[in-house]
């Protein structure tokens, strides 16, 4: 202990938020982007899966740039923002930038798909390999299925070529 008293998760992220701000002004004024933002606190992004505490809203006329190819672009600003910004990454998750409701819309996809995975599996028995996804969406898809006897699922993979994978539950009986 170095004498210090210790910070909650939450002074810390609304200690950061003022460089967070500012980092992500400065890199949308100086990329020639037509972009805003706005912080707001976080909204439920589905039932069982709790929401960050702030999400920053980006919009403006170059939105639909941030969303091509899976959000690849709003997914890379928030990472190198929270970098820069010196977040810790165990707060990552309890901050996630966000435009036109994307993340929201793609966890309702996540978890329709793997309840449909998750069917194919029972039937069939046979394990479902999803699509390479980011740790958040591979969390959406878990929890989604996390209350569903008949099958267990696992990350496997490296990199951005980790997935999740439905298997039949042991246990489970066709």
């Amino acid at each position: 202990m170095d004498g210090q008293p210790a910070t909650s998760p939450r002074a810390t992220l609304e200690e950061s938020l003022p460089r967070i701000e500012a980092l992500l002004g400065e890199i949308l004024r100086h990329s020639g982007f037509q972009l805003k933002f706005s912080v707001r606190k976080g909204k439920p992004i589905a039932e069982g899966i709790e929401a960050p505490e702030l999400v920053v809203d980006l919009s403006g006329p170059d939105a639909e740039l941030l969303l091509q190819k899976h959000a690849a672009l709003l997914d890379a600003l928030e990472y190198v923002v929270l970098k820069a910004a010196r977040l810790p990454e165990d707060l990552f998750g309890r901050i996630a930038f966000d435009c036109e409701d994307w993340r929201w819309l793609r966890a309702q996809e996540l978890q329709m798909s793997a309840r449909v995975a998750a069917e194919r599996v029972i039937e069939s028995g046979d394990p479902f390999p999803l699509n390479p996804m980011t740790a958040r969406e591979r969390r959406i898809v878990h929890l989604a299925l996390k209350d569903q006897l008949q099958v267990r699922t696992s990350s496997e993979g490296f990199g951005p070529e980790r997935r999740v994978v439905i298997h039949r539950a042991s246990s489970a009986v066709k």
